[in-house]
């Protein structure tokens, strides 16, 4: 019975300190969790946030992740030493089991049942570093493809923008030659109508002269005549050029707009 009790209580104790142990890690990693999202909210939430969809965020992002990635490989390196220093401990405790074996030393049944459950405790141990390990590679696989598809991603970004960027400064040195041209065509339009209204003005002012002096203004009258409808249809011309123009302006301002919409400035 005693015997009994000294075993139950050594079992007792080392389930008390696995369990500690446990609780340890746990907070260690908890610790490590809230570290982890308190660097993240500062490093990359607040800049996303500031400017959301540029290239600085984007390369904020990335970082973190390499870091993060950096952080996993050190941890898994980390993991592999401990795990080869455990099968070194191990081999070295079934070598001093054998050497005790063979010089005949009798062990005790409740030494030999606690070496026993050591040796448990640490393919247990070895098991779980094992899966850990291999839950970190893992791990690191699936944010490595991440990061190749964010990286891809990226490059398309920035040659989609480079290539926005001259199309918007082509549109924008078009829209100054149309708002040019819409310019002249205003002023000629302006000048036609004041000569037409002048020429207008003097019909309405006329009044019957002598006969030579008649046939004379008759003369001019044709003169003029020809002259307004030339400027009518100048005028009609300049028209129709300025509807041309504005129709052609309105088309490349709401392809400027829309141009702006997909790639907005700051970008």
């Amino acid at each position: 019975m005693k015997d009994e009790i000294r075993h139950m209580r050594a079992n007792a104790e080392r389930d008390l300190q696995h369990h500690e142990a446990i609780i340890e890690e746990a907070e260690m990693r908890w610790v490590e969790v809230c570290r982890a999202v308190h660097e993240f909210k500062k490093d990359v939430l607040k800049t996303i946030s500031k400017k959301k969809g540029s290239i600085l965020a984007t390369q904020k992002v990335m970082k973190y992740i390499e870091d993060m990635n950096r952080r996993r490989d050190n941890m898994k390196d980390k993991l592999c030493l401990k795990n080869v220093s455990l099968k070194v401990q191990r081999k070295k405790m079934l070598l001093q089991l054998r050497q005790k074996e063979e010089v005949g030393e009798a062990l005790h049944d409740v030494d030999f049942q606690q070496l026993k459950i050591e040796n448990a405790q640490f393919l247990e141990t070895i098991e779980a570093k094992n899966q850990e390990l291999i839950q970190l590679k893992l791990a690191s696989g699936n944010t490595l493809q991440r990061l190749n598809a964010y990286k891809s991603k990226l490059q398309q970004s920035t040659e989609m923008s480079i290539h926005l960027d001259k199309e918007i400064l082509l549109r924008n040195e078009l829209l100054e030659k149309i708002e040019s041209e819409t310019l002249q065509a205003e002023e000629d339009r302006a000048k036609a109508e004041a000569v037409n209204k002048r020429l207008r003005r003097q019909l309405a002012e006329f009044q019957v002269p002598q006969v030579m002096v008649y046939v004379r203004e008759k003369i001019l009258t044709g003169d003029l005549e020809k002259t307004i409808k030339m400027w009518e249809r100048k005028v009609e011309i300049a028209e129709m050029t300025l509807k041309g123009y504005r129709k052609a302006w309105n088309k490349m301002k709401t392809t400027n707009e829309h141009l702006q919409a997909i790639c907005p400035p700051g970008k």
